[in-house]
């Protein structure tokens, strides 16, 4: 008994950018025939079927994949992606997929916020600035407490080595704005300072000057409006070099720096000559001579050197080969005067208040240790 023949069905294909087109198909061919009917063999791997959706495979059997009559098949182009990533390759590495996901991405810092918080902290302690504040040589803004602290405890980080005593910091007088004086540098305080000429907010926008001489901060601004070599505010007169910039560039910062070494090259200098003069001590005094250094004249001990003579002393404070040892004394210490007995009382009376005067003919013996002599 011959078998039925199946009765073709008909679908449609849908591709991008090509019309709609129907084709006659037996329900037994495979997706490849198809693709077969419609590409060339070369490219038939770039192009896959789906109906509602769904990934038909290339040997999948139409009537076993749900495709029946009148069921529209979408042509769709295979992109070559790896991992379907949009970037992956395939030729990298695992490592280098772990690599990219394991360092962590520094932070984006606000470069307003970062410039806000070197203007109003302290540059040692990150705390706000406060009464007293110090400068140093290449223009670091610093709270004195926490500066101070830092030196006596020896905790100074290395970028503030430069800084070696109170001769390093300069004190400044920063001007409040009217209205934050009570805010005595708390959380949340902005801009707490103002340049008292123009009134230019310090924080970082404009350009100060601290003076050496008299430590008032002021504005580039007002320097260069009222061209004075007198401070402005307390008409202190100044240098151009007494001038430090605060929170400078890199090379004003260079600049400075090169001033302070060339500073302490002359004061090195200096206080070498005045040693090989005598002028100063050994420790760094100055106006102490070496012969007021062994005389004890810098504590206040008023001594007249004695000097050292062979030989034996004559009464007239003269050595036997003649020559004078001290004018007019014999010796450069004084020794005290003997007390002397009171009124109305002779020297055995006196004597007799002092147990060492007495003389007695009783002995210590190991039974009488504890008791006074003449006692027991």
């Amino acid at each position: 008994m011959d078998t039925p023949k199946q009765s073709k069905i008909q679908i449609f294909i849908q591709a991008p950018g090509v019309a709609t087109s129907a084709l006659t198909l037996n329900p037994t061919s495979i997706i490849r025939d198809l693709k077969l009917s419609l590409l060339p063999s070369q490219t038939l791997d770039s192009f896959f079927f789906t109906l509602n959706g769904k990934i038909l495979p290339d040997q999948s059997i139409l009537q076993k994949s749900g495709v029946t009559s009148l069921s529209t098949l979408v042509l769709h182009f295979r992109l070559r992606g790896g991992g379907g990533d949009g970037g992956a390759t395939g030729a990298e590495s695992r490592d280098c997929y772990l690599n990219m996901y394991a360092t962590k991405k520094p932070d984006k810092v606000d470069p307003n916020e970062q410039r806000l918080s070197k203007w109003t902290t302290c540059a040692l302690s990150f705390e706000p600035l406060r009464h007293p504040c110090v400068v140093d040589r290449l223009g670091n803004v610093f709270n004195k407490q926490a500066l101070v602290e830092a030196l006596l405890g020896k905790k100074l980080p290395k970028a503030f080595g430069h800084i070696r005593g109170l001769k390093d910091m300069v004190p400044i007088q920063l001007s409040v704005i009217p209205g934050l004086e009570s805010d005595n540098g708390g959380e949340g305080a902005v801009a707490r300072y103002q340049c008292p000429i123009t009134g230019l907010e310090f924080n970082g926008k404009y350009r100060f000057f601290a003076i050496k001489i008299c430590g008032h901060v002021l504005s580039a601004k007002a320097l260069k409006e009222v061209q004075s070599s007198a401070c402005l505010v307390c008409y202190e007169g100044f240098n151009e070099e007494d001038k430090i910039p605060i929170n400078g560039n890199e090379e004003e910062v260079a600049a400075l720096r090169e001033r302070m070494e060339e500073e302490r090259a002359k004061a090195r200098e200096k206080k070498a000559k005045k040693v090989k003069n005598g002028e100063v001590g050994v420790n760094g005094d100055e106006d102490v001579s070496v012969d007021s250094r062994l005389s004890g004249k810098k504590h206040g001990i008023d001594a007249i050197p004695v000097k050292r003579v062979d030989g034996k002393m004559e009464k007239d404070g003269k050595a036997v080969n003649g020559r004078p040892v001290v004018k007019g004394k014999t010796s450069g210490v004084k020794r005290p005067k003997p007390a002397q007995p009171p009124p109305n009382a002779t020297k055995e009376v006196y004597a007799s208040i002092f147990t060492s005067s007495r003389k007695t003919e009783l002995k210590e013996t190991y039974m009488c240790r504890s008791l006074p002599l003449g006692r027991n």
